[in-house]
């Protein structure tokens, strides 16, 4: 198992904090197909992690979370069984990257873009 700052270290960006509702599908650890509801409990364009998921899952298994009509897919990373409930808590990198499913991307492009022009503006005051 992996410790927090081992795990802190292979995450890509910064996490928001985010409680949403979501609905996620895929196969199990015993290959049965499940959808259930489950939430975010932080969120980046790289990855989420979930709580209150009720199924074993695989470490490289793939699921589907569904959110606000959209349907991202992402590859489980990480699974850990909560103490005395038989919820589990997920840690799942996005297949492919889209930081608008969570109302990230807008902001992420605004401190790009700042830095891009303060850059600029300081290469070009020297």
């Amino acid at each position: 198992m992996r410790s927090s700052s081992e795990e802190s270290n292979l995450r890509q960006g910064n996490r928001t904090k985010a409680v949403l509702p979501v609905r996620v599908k895929g196969t199990d650890s015993s290959g049965a197909v499940f959808e259930e509801l489950a939430h975010t409990l932080d969120v980046n364009p790289a990855g989420i992690r979930l709580g209150s998921v009720r199924r074993m899952l695989n470490v490289m298994d793939e699921v589907t979370v569904l959110y606000r009509g959209r349907k991202l897919q992402y590859r489980v990373v990480w699974v850990k069984q909560m103490k005395g409930t038989s919820e589990f808590q997920v840690g799942l990198q996005a297949i492919a990257q889209d930081g608008e499913a969570w109302g990230l991307g807008s902001t992420e492009q605004k401190v790009h873009s700042t830095l891009d022009r303060a850059v600029s503006h300081a290469s070009g005051v020297a």
